[in-house]
């Protein structure tokens, strides 16, 4: 068996020719990393968020690295439903034949989620929807959704009801019961998890201000990798082995194992990504040299 064959998978129904796919937020809908990146020899990727309504996202600077990582507050700016059903999408599944195409959904109210569940049911080349639980709710004074059992379950529930397509609940590592998260969104009717999202942070710069225009962000970079790789266990675990995706911290084909030894089915990969576009397509050279 070849090291490429040897790195096939099947996750909820649809085949992965390898386990490493670009995080959401990286790789922006494809067509950004067209000529830089070759997609075709990745797993898949994940969309940046899609909202029912474009938003343009928070005030700059949005993004600040500092040693060791990367503090970022884009504010899930995107262009909205109707644009990436009509331009973005179509675009994705006449480029991308191998790599598999995972959505991420965003909402600031419940329904919100389902409707935008609801819009992308049917969609071509779509393989998956990825719900990000870490949405502020502006009808609860701005709470995590991914903070509450019952939110979380509303949530998977609605879209479940309005979607075939495989869903996944992106879960925050800030939650303080991670797997009993995890049993909630499966009970809802979750296909699977991503974890994890980014670290709430705050950074300033040489004067009074946050080195980032909205103030806090979403810490990124090498130092999530045990973070993530002990959500990823624990949710594989408790969940009796449900498929995972595992987020955070990777930089190197290693670091992809970290996350495959605990149980993890697929692999994302972001800031590391963004520092080195064509990192992704070594650490995938790597894997299967190691298989071959």
């Amino acid at each position: 068996m070849t090291g490429e064959a040897a790195l096939a998978r099947t996750v909820f129904g649809r085949s992965f020719q390898n386990p490493l796919i670009l995080a959401a937020g990286t790789a922006g809908f494809g067509r950004e990393l067209a000529g830089v990146v070759d997609l075709e020899r990745l797993g898949g990727l994940v969309t940046k968020a899609v909202s029912r309504s474009p938003r343009h996202g928070n005030a700059a600077p949005r993004v600040a690295e500092f040693r060791g990582g990367m503090l970022n507050s884009v504010g899930l700016a995107n262009p909205g439903l109707e644009h990436v059903l009509r331009d973005e999408l179509p675009w994705l599944a006449a480029n991308l034949r191998r790599a598999q195409v995972l959505v991420n959904v965003v909402g600031f109210t419940v329904e919100e989620y389902a409707e935008v569940a609801s819009g992308l049911d049917g969609a071509q080349g779509v393989a998956a929807l990825e719900l990000n639980l870490s949405c502020p709710n502006t009808s609860a004074g701005g709470i995590e959704f991914g903070a509450d059992p019952e939110c979380v379950r509303r949530i998977v529930g609605l879209c479940r009801a309005r979607t075939r397509l495989p869903l996944l609940a992106k879960l925050s590592p800030v939650i303080p019961d991670l797997p009993g998260m995890a049993r909630v969104a499966r009970d809802a009717g979750a296909d699977g998890f991503s974890v994890v999202n980014t670290f709430p942070g705050l950074l300033y710069g040489e004067g009074e201000a946050p080195r980032l225009g909205n103030g806090t962000g979403g810490v990124s970079g090498p130092s999530l990798l045990p973070i993530g790789v002990l959500a990823a266990a624990r949710i594989v675990e408790a969940t009796g082995g449900m498929p995972v995706i595992g987020v955070g911290g990777v930089r190197s084909a290693n670091d992809v194992r970290q996350y495959l030894r605990v149980g993890a089915a697929l692999v994302g990969i972001g800031t590391a990504a963004l520092a080195d576009p064509r990192l992704p397509e070594r650490i995938v050279q790597d894997l299967e040299q190691t298989h071959g």
